[in-house]
């Protein structure tokens, strides 16, 4: 099933469109939906596609030449070519005018096994593809490699330890992030709004996960055989992309379990993983890069200056992995993963844990709604706040937050997955909040709930209220 990446395929298309060599580097982690998105972009277009593997140079030059022969109508029985630089030469001198796209998949895989290879197309494109009309399009999984080596990275460069970019022929680069809640959606027709937002917390944007999902099945049936099942699919798979990418694979994923059991300070991981918070930082800032964690702070606050920020998974599939199945290995690998999952889905602590991604939801519905021009105000600036509250001595923070300063506009949110609350309560609790942040001239705000909001309590509060539960969300 191919949904959503719109945005990405227009990109491509007016690219394709003004003819001549173009190069695209199109990264992302793997299971992403890279391949997906150049086959659908490439339908109806004249496509020379190869996918490189995790083999010896000899072994992907000769597929890429059978391959090259397939395409251009020769005998297979030809033979491998002798070089990258014959191989990538024929293909341009056969490719003449024709608006052919060429998609070099997995361009990390022969590399890597080839130190010459990265010069070799640096030639290539300069001595012959820079006169044809080739699309070019270099894929890869490996998100440190095509950072460094293609797009001179300096933070990819320490992951890798070297610094020989293939950058300044690319006329185009697009990182694949998974999808946000509104195309993840699309991936679980049928499925109904409240366990859209719990599928989300659990399994994220990434489409292959989702592709898992079998929506016949509830929502506690599909995570027990993909997570808590020692041949689930998604079992194993935060550890296996940490062992693809990176050297220190182990630390890494101390980092991860750290940040997944509350420490979400630089000196709080340092200690309980045992590591000095000199040397933590290079780990941090190679997760940060690989959009596996972020680091956040209080809204209306410098990213680099604040001295409040906290680090948090930014992932949920990997958040609800080192949350609920690393601390579990044990039991499921003695085939009792089972009952984990039965006492776990049972307990309150999935709720709590999706009622943290659903503040997420809330702040991406507020972005979107704000691009379609459908809220009161025009913000430019998103995020969460928190802090003391001097009113009472005490810690208190706000959900959701955006805000235009040069209009002087100021929209606050409240998120309550829970079924019952306090309705008026948290109302009343989000005034005072927003007075926290200073004095606008116009304040909205937005009570996000997962059932409708009492009618009676809309009427009350007035024209400045917005109301939002979850099926307003998918709508």
């Amino acid at each position: 099933m191919f949904v959503g990446r719109q945005h990405e395929l227009d990109e491509l298309e007016t690219l394709y469109a003004k003819g001549g060599f173009q190069m695209v580097v199109l990264y992302g982690r793997r299971r992403v939906g890279k391949t997906a998105l150049t086959m659908r972009f490439s339908r109806g277009k004249p496509t020379l596609a190869f996918t490189a593997k995790v083999q010896s140079d000899a072994l992907n030059l000769s597929d890429f030449s059978r391959q090259v022969y397939k395409y251009f109508g020769l005998p297979l029985s030809t033979g491998s070519f002798a070089s990258w630089e014959d191989a990538l030469a024929f293909v341009a001198h056969q490719a003449g005018d024709q608006h052919l796209v060429f998609v070099f998949d997995e361009f990390p895989y022969a590399a890597q096994h080839n130190a010459s290879l990265v010069s070799t197309f640096q030639i290539v494109c300069d001595k012959f593809f820079s006169s044809t009309n080739v699309f070019l399009i270099l894929t890869g999984s490996n998100q440190g490699f095509m950072e460094e080596k293609v797009l001179g990275s300096a933070d990819a460069g320490e992951r890798l330890g070297q610094k020989d970019p293939l950058f300044g022929r690319r006329t185009a680069q697009i990182h694949l992030a998974p999808f946000g809640y509104r195309d993840a959606a699309l991936m679980l027709p049928g499925v109904g709004s409240e366990d859209l937002v719990r599928y989300y917390a659990t399994f994220g944007g990434t489409p292959y996960y989702l592709s898992m999902v079998d929506p016949r099945d509830d929502y506690a049936t599909n995570v027990e055989r993909l997570f808590f099942r020692k041949e689930g699919l998604l079992y194993e798979e935060p550890i296996m992309l940490l062992r693809q990418e990176l050297r220190e694979p182990a630390v890494y994923s101390s980092v991860l379990d750290a940040i997944a059991a509350g420490a979400n300070k630089p000196q709080e991981i340092a200690d309980r993983i045992g590591e000095k918070r000199t040397s933590l930082a290079k780990y941090l800032r190679t997760l940060v890069s690989m959009h596996l964690i972020e680091k956040r702070v209080p809204f209306g606050e410098d990213l680099s200056k604040s001295r409040r920020g906290i680090y948090r998974i930014c992932e949920p599939a990997f958040a609800f992995w080192y949350r609920f199945v690393q601390p579990e290995i044990a039991s499921i690998e003695m085939d009792a993963g089972d009952l984990v999952a039965r006492e776990l889905l049972q307990s309150d602590d999935i709720p709590t844990y999706v009622g943290h991604w659903f503040e997420d939801v809330c702040l991406q519905w507020i972005i979107h709604q704000a691009k379609l021009g459908a809220l009161p105000l025009r913000p430019v600036r998103f995020g969460s706040w928190w802090g003391t509250d001097p009113a009472v001595r005490e810690q208190t923070d706000i959900d959701v937050v955006a805000s235009s300063d040069r209009r002087s506009e100021l929209l606050v949110g409240e998120c309550k997955w829970r079924r019952k609350f306090d309705e008026a309560r948290a109302a009343q609790n989000l005034v005072h909040r927003a007075g926290l942040l200073g004095d606008y001239k116009s304040v909205t705000y937005c009570l996000f709930s997962r059932n409708p909001v009492d009618a009676k309590l809309r009427s009350v509060l007035g024209a400045d209220w917005h109301f939002v539960d979850a099926n307003e969300l998918y709508r």
